[in-house]
This record gives C-alpha cells, sequence and structure tokens, in this order.
C-alpha cells in the first residue's frame, strides 16, 4: 500500500494515454508530434503510453484504465470536438479546448466572424463555390489573394493566386479537402505567431520561409526556413499582439494551449488568421520554441499542458 502511494505521488496523473496519428490529412505530423510529447512524458516519470484512435478503439481508453489523456491529434478528427467529445462521454480528463472552442477554431471562416464581431482584425473572405464569379471575387478582394479549405491546417490544400483565372483550379484543389472553400485578402507583411499557454502569451516568432512560402514541406521539414524568437519587432508593438492574441483565444473560448497566426503589416498593423488549438510538438514546432524563450524546457511545458487537462 506504502510503495503504490509513493508511485502516484511521483506520477499524480496515473496512466496517460498520448492520441497521436488519427484519421486527418495531418496524420504523419501528428505521429512526430506525439513520439515527441510521449517521450517528454517518459522522461518525467509519467506512465504515458502512445494511442491511435486509428488503430484502436476510443473506448479502450476506459477498458485499459487510462486516466488522462494528451491531445497530440492535428486536423480532423482530433482537433475539431469530435474526439473531445468522445473523451467527455467517456469522463476522461484531456488537454487543451473543449467540444465548442475546437469545432470553431478549426472552421477559418466562422472563426473569423467571430474575431470580426469583437474587433479582432482578420484579412476580408468571400466564401466560394465552383459557379462562383471569379472576377468579382479577384475584384472584391485583390490580387494576390489565397485560396484554401475552411476546416484544414498545415496549408494543405492552400494556394496563393495571382490572377484570376488561376482561381477554379485553386479552388478545385481545395474541395479535394473540404466541402467549404474560402478566398481570402493576402496580407503583405511579417508573418508571425503568437503561442497561448494558459492565460500567459508567450514571446512571438517571426517565421522566415523560403521565397516566403510557408507551405506544408516548408513548415514541417525544410532547414531553408528560419524562426527568429526575439521576433525583431518593437517592444510595444509585440506586447500589443500577444495581449490582443490572448483575447483571440478567449474570444473563442479556448483553454489550456494553442496558437495564433497573424501577418504584421509594415506599419504595425496586424490581421489574425486562424488559431490552432492542438498546435504541433515536433522539432520544428513553434509553441515550444516560444516556451524555451520564456525559460520552459519541452518536457515541462508538456507536462504543464498535461496539468490542465480537464472534462468539459
Amino acid at each position: 500500500m506504502k510503495h503504490e502511494a509513493a508511485r502516484m505521488s511521483r506520477n499524480p496523473f496515473g496512466k496517460v494515454a498520448v492520441l497521436m496519428g488519427g484519421r486527418s490529412a495531418e496524420r504523419e505530423i501528428s505521429l512526430l508530434s506525439g513520439n515527441a510529447v510521449l517521450g517528454a512524458l517518459l522522461e518525467r516519470g509519467v506512465d504515458a503510453h502512445a494511442f491511435d484512435p486509428k488503430e484502436k478503439n476510443m473506448a479502450d481508453l476506459k477498458t485499459e484504465k487510462f486516466g488522462r489523456v494528451f491531445i497530440a491529434l492535428h486536423g480532423r478528427y482530433g482537433e475539431d470536438g469530435t474526439v473531445q467529445g468522445a473523451l467527455e462521454l467517456l469522463g476522461i480528463p484531456y488537454t487543451g479546448s473543449g467540444v465548442m472552442a475546437s469545432a470553431l477554431a478549426m472552421d477559418k471562416w466562422r472563426t473569423k466572424l467571430m474575431w470580426r464581431a469583437v474587433g479582432i482584425p482578420v484579412p476580408k473572405d468571400v466564401l466560394v463555390h465552383e459557379a462562383s464569379d471569379w472576377d468579382a471575387v479577384a475584384r472584391t478582394l485583390g490580387l494576390p489573394l489565397i485560396v484554401k479549405p475552411v476546416h484544414e491546417g498545415s496549408t494543405i490544400g492552400l494556394t496563393k493566386v495571382t490572377t484570376a483565372k488561376a482561381l477554379p483550379s485553386a479552388y478545385a484543389l481545395a474541395a479535394k479537402h473540404d466541402r467549404m472553400v474560402i478566398a481570402e485578402e493576402f496580407i503583405d507583411g511579417r508573418e508571425l505567431t503568437a503561442s497561448i499557454l494558459g492565460d500567459t502569451a508567450l514571446p512571438l516568432i517571426r517565421i522566415e520561409a523560403p521565397q516566403g512560402n510557408y507551405d506544408y514541406q516548408n513548415k514541417y521539414f525544410s532547414d531553408e526556413t528560419k524562426y527568429h524568437c526575439p521576433a525583431g519587432i518593437e517592444e510595444k508593438t509585440e506586447q500589443v499582439v500577444r495581449q490582443a492574441a490572448l483575447h483571440a483565444f478567449q474570444v473563442l473560448g479556448c483553454e489550456g494551449w494553442g496558437r495564433a497566426d497573424l501577418i504584421l503589416r509594415s506599419d504595425n498593423t496586424f490581421s489574425f488568421l486562424e488559431m490552432n488549438t492542438s498546435p504541433g510538438m515536433t522539432g520544428h514546432s513553434l509553441v515550444p520554441m516560444a516556451a524555451r524563450q520564456s525559460g520552459l524546457s519541452f518536457p515541462d511545458l508538456v507536462v504543464q499542458i498535461l496539468e490542465g487537462a480537464h472534462v468539459g
């Protein structure tokens, strides 16, 4: 009995499942994130185990007596409220945002509707479909512009379009990934990301991608993409952006941790693009980078996120 009590005091989380892989288009990245999280938890003495919802039934979490879940899934069926709902039905505490905030943040169009309503700056956009008047879309948003799926992450299905004639093919690519497609004003400026941990906005990171193209390859696999933290912007601007990011996070009802992506113009105005409620935790990932700048190691970051696990 004493031995069991001592073991629990060293590991207050009980048996922990790290959800990774899954069925989304971001499965490959999720496996990288999940294994990094798993390694950090094991390093800290946590009784952690890999759990892939594509390979196992979610009900197994209950039968295998997992007491807590770290969600390292990205994209659909992991970041969109579905897994969160299943875990609430099972009564198992999980990391990150709840059902509503996860579903809302995964929907780029509705996220922007919410942000716009409370005065958070976002790019102009238009929902498009196969029969859209592409010349009118180009006139409304200007060129170049961005076409992307509403419910995908990691720049999957995204195209930067420079002529109205290229819009139908950009739409077709995005529509392969989602029934909802958005055309969005292109904001010229510096690409920033603002990580949120609890009720704190961490130091900003400025992203410098080859040819300014921060696509899937450059985001996760290229060593040419440069990340600057500190971001190299004025301190006053940094603080304004960080507070705005925290507000954007809270307005959506997000919890635990997340990451907001935005563009900073040359005149120091900015526009938010999206909110990620289960960000990457790979070797190229940005939340761990911002945490390090704040003096928080990767294992400590992972444990702090796990401490915030909740039901509902």
